[in-house]
């Protein structure tokens, strides 16, 4: 079996096709980004409320809409999957990055419960969305996601300064920076790219 060869310019061709394709797939699979936004979004500004406000002592009982996004999520991604017809390495890499960021979450989340949920829990939560979204645009070349990313940590290293109550703001608005408005500019912008 002969190997084929590929010049430089078929070699970044084929690289910026397999980019262009997965940016296609993000924007087509963007419900990912913004079901979990959304809801990582309702159940920061929930719990804000919910003890801030109403002062309900189990206000963290907000977070219960992760079971939604899960169940979403793998109902979805075995539809997605049935009719995938090609994969692709950036593809992969990008599943592999939102694998491993949800056990990141939950594992953070065990540690949490473990050791208590004090005041400084909600940077460390802000930093993995800044990572995650960081590291998914720079793969996909998409600025807006790398920005998302940065500023998520910049609120990361906000939120250290406040009260708990109003670092759940903070994670709010990364969530918002980071996944939501990225995922609607993914969208918009593939759109007017198949046009």
């Amino acid at each position: 079996m002969t190997e084929e060869k590929f010049s430089p310019e078929q070699s970044l061709q084929l690289i910026q096709t397999m980019i262009s394709k997965t940016k296609q797939d993000m924007s087509d699979n963007g419900i990912y980004f913004l079901v979990w936004g959304w809801l990582t979004f309702i159940a920061c500004t929930g719990q804000f409320v919910l003890k801030h406000i109403v002062q309900y002592e189990k206000h963290y009982l907000v977070w219960l809409l992760v079971i939604v996004g899960v169940v979403f999520s793998i109902s979805y991604g075995a539809r997605e999957k049935k009719q995938q017809k090609a994969r692709t390495y950036i593809g992969e890499s990008m599943k592999y990055l939102w694998i491993g960021m949800g056990i990141s979450y939950f594992v953070l989340s065990m540690i949490l419960s473990r050791i208590g949920w004090d005041s400084s829990v909600f940077p460390f939560f802000i930093l993995l969305y800044g990572l995650g979204t960081f590291v998914s645009g720079s793969i996909l070349q998409f600025r807006p996601l790398q920005v998302g990313g940065m500023m998520a940590w910049a609120l990361a290293i906000g939120a250290v300064y406040v009260e708990y109550d109003y670092q759940m703001l903070f994670g709010a608005a990364a969530i918002l920076i980071s996944y939501i408005i990225p995922a609607y500019m993914l969208r918009s912008k593939n759109k007017i790219a198949n046009q």
